[in-house]
């Protein structure tokens, strides 16, 4: 596992902590998006079709701290847009570090060398660079050349002057497994420290809709891939709990825990997730808890939320999963996740769909495994 002993000890005492306390929903990553605007318009991105005075729009150092107090998660990732346009971000970082919060700064890296000396290691700062493939396919996925390049020279210059480095990777569909197997065998040999991996989220607001991966889909690709490492003997480190990587090989049937990744925007605090932009916006981080309808999100229980099985919705499920079924966490561990034979069964479907003139119809399992879940 590539999460460093120093986050595993301290995100795990804060999660034990708000157990014996009795807290049922608590975050355990931030996600702070400080900006929308960005240097790439990939494909599968649903954060950059906004008009451009909202692109324009920064949040400033201060209001970013104070969502950061108020929320109170170990950990805080700092996704886009692009984060190093933002030209305050070295003073935002500079307050996470002294607030000792483990900081995932995500970029595109084609502005990480201009940028670099104005950060310093910590084992509180990681670079999480995005890339969604060896060359071709990455740049395809980013619809622009060259980036894949830019990218690993950056990774290359970070690790030499000594950061923390992880890979972000989203898998879309038409991916072939050779190939995510060959691209995990290569950030291996970049010596980063881990891959963080999500089969990719169907944006409402995205480019194109037909880069999305269904949810078997998705179960049987990382099955495929993860049974190739097993043949090759490879030796690939996730930046993420093992059981998350076992539910994406489809042998956990997690709920979405929304409420364990908070999101915090130019807008305010997001509901319920980073992925659900049209859902609202609370003032305060206590509003989005106590007012944000949880029950009413997740899969099976809500139409836009069936094809969803990304990293910063299961990641907090599976955490508290491992934490309290730490033989299972330790088998997972010894022997990795099963790549054979049926997988978990899904969720049931709860939700209901109204149909024109006032019916209403429960949505059968069978049409969603035709459609989203196919």
């Amino acid at each position: 596992m590539g999460i460093p002993l120093i986050q595993q000890l301290k995100v795990g005492g804060y999660v034990v902590g708000k157990k014996l306390r009795g807290e049922k929903r608590f975050p355990l990553a931030l996600m702070l998006e400080p900006l929308f605007q960005c240097n790439l318009a990939c494909a599968g991105c649903g954060k950059i079709d906004y008009p451009k005075e909202i692109l324009q729009k920064r949040m400033s150092v201060e209001d970013a701290l104070a969502a950061v107090d108020e929320c109170g998660a170990p950990v805080v990732t700092i996704p886009g847009g692009e984060p190093l346009i933002h030209k305050g971000l070295p003073q935002l970082v500079q307050g996470l570090l002294a607030r000792k919060k483990f900081i995932y700064l995500c970029t595109n890296a084609i502005l990480l060398p201009k940028h670099i000396d104005e950060y310093k290691p910590s084992p509180y700062f990681t670079w999480s660079v995005h890339l969604d493939g060896l060359q071709k396919r990455h740049d395809e996925s980013v619809c622009m050349e060259g980036v894949f390049d830019k990218a690993v020279a950056a990774i290359k210059l970070a690790r030499e002057r000594g950061f923390r480095v992880t890979i972000n990777c989203t898998l879309f569909s038409g991916e072939n497994e050779e190939e995510v197997a060959d691209f995990f065998d290569f950030a291996m040999k970049l010596g980063v420290e881990g891959i963080t991996v999500s089969p990719g989220y169907q944006y409402e607001r995205a480019p194109r809709q037909d880069v999305f991966l269904g949810r078997t889909q998705s179960k049987q690709l990382f099955r495929n891939v993860f049974k190739l490492g097993k043949q090759r003997g490879s030796r690939w480190v996730f930046n993420q709990s093992p059981l998350f990587v076992d539910f994406i090989a489809g042998n956990q049937s997690y709920q979405c825990t929304p409420w364990a990744n908070p999101t915090y925007t130019i807008f305010g605090w997001q509901k319920p997730c980073y992925l659900l932009s049209d859902e609202g916006y609370a003032k305060s981080f206590k509003e989005l808890m106590d007012t944000t309808p949880w029950e009413s999100y997740g899969v099976g229980r809500n139409a836009k939320c069936d094809n969803c099985m990304a990293h910063c919705g299961f990641e907090g499920t599976a955490v508290d999963d491992a934490i309290s079924s730490p033989l299972k966490t330790l088998r997972m561990l010894l022997r990795g996740p099963k790549v054979d034979g049926p997988m978990a069964p899904e969720l049931p479907i709860l939700y209901t769909r109204r149909e024109p003139g006032g019916s209403v119809t429960t949505v059968p399992l069978s049409a969603l495994q035709r459609g989203s879940r196919a």
